[in-house]
């Protein structure tokens, strides 16, 4: 199960997730350490799309943890009827809703962790993260992003 942050744009008017710039990083990163997107859930923390308008462009925000916090049963509710294995928190939103506390990605990305019995818990960058990535350190934080989703295939099958 992949958690991420909130839907964007391209995801709030296609009503899926991750179809967007982030969601095409993802989908390559899964293909690389050979998992398909159709093994795995994909869902986001927050359920709705906040956004500011500038000029016509709806322009992403980041959710506040009053957000978060309201869209928690029905990620916990998702978890119940998927009953993942592992769950894969991509990014800081996911990761503070999945642990009801802020938590700092660069010091627990690449490791598992127990989330519930039976179920671990991956966190990692959202793949938006490697889209603002200087130009000079894409390829490195790409293949750190599929070193981290590689440790998920043992939970596969």
């Amino acid at each position: 199960m992949l958690v991420g942050e909130q839907p964007g744009d391209r995801e709030d008017t296609t009503g899926h997730p991750f179809v967007g710039p982030a969601g095409s990083i993802l989908s390559h990163a899964l293909t690389a350490v050979g998992i398909s997107r159709e093994e795995v859930y994909v869902t986001n923390a927050v359920k709705h799309f906040k956004f500011e308008l500038r000029g016509k462009r709806r322009m992403h925000k980041k959710p506040i943890d009053a957000e978060i916090v309201a869209c928690h049963a029905w990620l916990q509710r998702e978890i119940e009827l998927i009953a993942p294995r592992l769950i894969i928190a991509l990014g800081a939103t996911a990761a503070r809703s999945l642990l009801g506390r802020a938590t700092p990605i660069k010091v627990n990305r690449g490791k598992l962790l127990e989330y519930a019995t039976g179920v671990s818990l991956l966190i990692t960058v959202h793949p938006s993260f490697l889209l603002r990535v200087p130009e000079e350190n894409k390829d490195e934080e790409y293949e750190h992003f599929v070193n981290d989703l590689n440790l998920a295939k043992p939970f596969l099958g």
